[in-house]
């Protein structure tokens, strides 16, 4: 019997192998070992193969498993999925199933197991007890604490924790009246987090009307749940899914934008449906992810909860997927597939009949101008929950801030780097018991390190890039290809000994709140302090339990944190990305700006936001300051006509890399000739716009060029840029390679 298999690899083909022994066919999605070249690889059958003349296929090496992995469902979707973003099909069906299930050297994952102690001879009568255990008290008394827990306990809770010999045990084991089993142990980490019980709220009239909205949708639909932060999408989230998975006997997935969202939504979540709940995204190990996805498949839990990855969730009966805060640009991988998150749970909805549910205060552009022609079902929830109100808003025009003050003497760093009033409304919140954010998304202690006598920047030795200065270890850091080196004690170019600290960072932040505010309690929550597997939830936790006066970080703070004790929140610099080159900046700016707002004054206190920027008239800001997203959305969309870009065509991104930069630039330039002579046979409005370097022109030793390609339908876009992927020559010299990034968030 021979077998179709796609293999991850960046080959646009499958590969035909045999299989020995076998009565009946392979099922499509099933994975088998097989293989290739001179090492095994684990493979996912897709179809029959069908022989070739003169070609003997290899034998498939091993089936491990009794049935398939994959569905047909998930075998369309990702199907789709190498059509539309250009990958090869076995590289998007890898990343459909946990990494416990790709290795090649280990294909049949274990899992974890435990020894139980099991009562496997009754005693019912007290008479027949005292018979049996007349010399044997310690026997007794554990034969009946094991009876008192069920009848089944684990071994090392009797020995460990209740201190019982190992010896009495056996004795129970040698008389035949308890047995020693193995038990599977579901490795689920938020077992041990504790969830309160939650009142039943009663929805708002807005909240009712948007619940009712989603239950009555059809199988395939897509809404947008636009309520400004606070408006309480959680609450429709829950209910929603209170109908869909206990009324229907249904399942649902609910995406989260970042992994430091995930314990809190989950924790909602679990008050809600209990151990229904798993948890799937990146900081879990290997073992627990494949838990979870096993209890998934086999129906135990029937949500799922997590960032991008769990959109691959195998459940049956799908009725539901929720992608909360959708604008957010995470939902975008970053590596082969680059699939993006929403957009694939559209299209998982319509293929297994579910609903889609947007949720955002400041929805993507994409999604609204979808919302506003009708292709989506628009929901909106405009005022916050309980009669609170959006915080007020105060800009501060930093460009004012003088190197020194009235009287000529130098301002002292604490006051260029946080102004007066924002000062006074941190002292305010410490004197009152009350929290306060400080967002600042930029991380590490100094931008960059640059010689007061020549100008030179210290820059990273792989990447096109400055090094940024961390105090805590003390050390120059690429945030790019993380090259670290020991701090500079002289100019690399004229060995000058005057190094400047230019630019400002979170730790730089903390340190100058702790100077000035030392009593305060202070936690900075940035990709530094949050490398540990529960670190996001252990910071979280403490401000919960308001054990933190001031959290101070980056962009992981400005989404999704509920606590109504934070009545301050304080943009450090709000100009941070807003002049990137990218056509997203300002849209990026607008929602970080309007989301992180949003975190104040949730509570009865009310809240207040102090912006700091040197832009104060630039519309990102404007309209953040205003709440008002309409306005914004009026502004920036007619920026996008001329030069046309997202929503009103489809792009795709191609990026060249190389070792050496003139073997990527001609690489690049010839690539944007063959595009030229192919998009010429279409007649749709599609064009290649550039080559050019890529604004960061060099990471990790690889130089880097990209040239867009722009197209009205996106059925011509998908079938130039898969010939090209297939059929373009790309020469082996100086390790070239070629990369598409369909429908990107970035061009950086």
């Amino acid at each position: 019997m021979l077998v179709d298999v796609a293999l991850p690899l960046p080959l646009f083909r499958t590969f035909t192998y045999a299989v020995e022994d076998r009565g009946e066919p392979l099922d499509a999605g099933t994975r088998v070992l097989v293989p290739f070249r001179n090492r095994k690889e684990i493979g996912i059958v897709v179809g029959a193969g069908s022989a070739r003349e003169g070609i003997t296929p290899k034998l498939v090496v091993a089936i491990p498993d009794d049935a398939p992995v994959l569905d047909p469902p998930m075998l369309a979707l990702c199907r789709w999925i190498s059509q539309y973003y250009v990958v090869p099909l076995g590289v998007a069906l890898r990343c459909a199933l946990p990494a416990a299930l790709s290795g090649a050297d280990d294909p049949v994952p274990a899992q974890k197991r435990r020894r139980v102690a099991r009562i496997v001879r009754e005693l019912p009568s007290l008479l027949h007890r005292d018979n049996v255990f007349a010399r044997a008290p310690q026997q007794r008394a554990l034969f009946e604490l094991i009876e008192s827990l069920g009848g089944r306990v684990a071994v090392e809770h009797l020995i460990q924790r209740l201190t019982f010999s190992p010896s009495v045990l056996k004795g129970l084991v040698a008389r035949g009246l308890v047995s020693i089993e193995s038990d599977v142990v579901a490795r689920d980490p938020f077992l041990s987090r504790q969830t309160t019980a939650v009142p039943p709220l009663v929805p708002s009239e807005a909240q009712q009307n948007a619940i009712d909205a989603l239950r009555a949708g059809h199988p395939g639909e897509t809404f947008l749940l636009h309520g400004i932060t606070g408006s309480g999408k959680t609450l429709v989230y829950i209910e929603l899914l209170r109908s869909i998975v206990n009324e229907r006997g249904q399942s649902a997935i609910v995406l989260v934008p970042e992994i430091a969202l995930t314990p809190q939504t989950v924790d909602r979540f679990r008050a809600a449906f209990g151990d229904r709940v798993a948890v799937l995204h990146s900081a879990l190990s290997d073992g627990e992810r494949y838990d979870a996805w096993l209890a998934l498949r086999r129906g135990e839990k029937r949500i799922a909860v997590g960032a991008r990855s769990a959109i691959f969730a195998p459940l049956a009966k799908l009725g539901a997927i929720i992608v909360d805060e959708e604008h957010q640009s995470s939902y975008k991988q970053g590596e082969a597939p680059r699939y993006h998150a929403r957009e694939v749970a559209l299209v998982r909805a319509r293929t297994e009949g579910a609903i889609v549910v947007l949720g955002s205060a400041t929805p993507s552009l994409e999604t609204w101008v979808n919302a506003a022609s009708g292709k989506y079902h628009l929901l909106t929830l405009p005022e916050r929950v309980g009669g609170g109100r959006l915080p007020s808003i105060e800009v501060v025009d930093i460009r004012a801030t003088q190197r020194v003050n009235e009287y000529g003497q130098p301002n002292d760093t604490f006051r260029r780097v946080v102004s007066e009033p924002l000062e006074q409304a941190i002292a305010t919140r410490l004197a009152k018991g009350e929290q306060s954010i400080l967002l600042l998304n930029r991380r590490g202690y100094a931008a960059f390190v640059q010689c007061g006598a020549c100008g030179d920047v210290a820059s990273c030795p792989h990447c096109s890039i400055s090094l940024t200065y961390h105090r805590t270890p003390e050390r120059l850091v690429c945030h790019y290809c993380q090259h670290a080196e020991p701090p500079r004690m002289e100019c690399a170019r004229c060995k000058g000994r005057l190094l400047r600290q230019r630019g400002l960072g979170t730790q730089q932040v903390e340190r100058l709140m702790a100077e000035r505010f030392p009593a305060a309690r202070i936690a900075r929550m940035d990709v530094d302090t949050t490398s540990g597997k529960w670190a996001h939830a252990e910071i979280l936790d403490r401000v919960a339990r308001r054990e933190v006066d001031v959290l101070l970080g980056t962009q992981m703070i400005a989404k999704g944190l509920d606590f109504p004790n934070v009545t301050l929140v304080g943009v450090v610099d709000a100009d941070v990305g807003i002049n990137l080159p990218d056509f997203r900046a300002s849209e990026r700016s607008f929602q970080l700006l309007s989301q992180v707002a949003g975190r104040a004054g949730r509570g009865p206190k009310g809240g207040e936001v102090i912006i700091q920027t040197r832009v104060p008239s630039h519309h990102a800001v404007r309209f953040a300051v205003a709440h008002d997203y309409h306005a914004f959305v009026s502004e920036e969309l007619a920026g996008r006509e001329k030069p046309v870009y997202p929503p009103y065509i489809r792009v795709a991104n191609v990026v060249f890399s190389g070792l050496t930069e003139a073997a990527t630039a001609q690489l690049a330039l010839n690539a944007a000739a063959w595009l030229d002579k192919l998009v010429r046979r279409f007649e749709g409005d599609m064009h290649v716009v550039g080559p050019a370097p890529c604004a960061v022109d060099r990471i990790k030793r690889r130089w880097r060029w990209h040239l867009l390609l722009k197209a009205s339908h996106q059925g011509e876009l998908s079938k130039v840029a898969r010939y090209f992927a297939e059929r373009f020559p790309v020469p082996t010299a100086a390790d070239l390679r070629v990369t598409i990034d369909r429908d990107p968030v970035a061009l950086l």
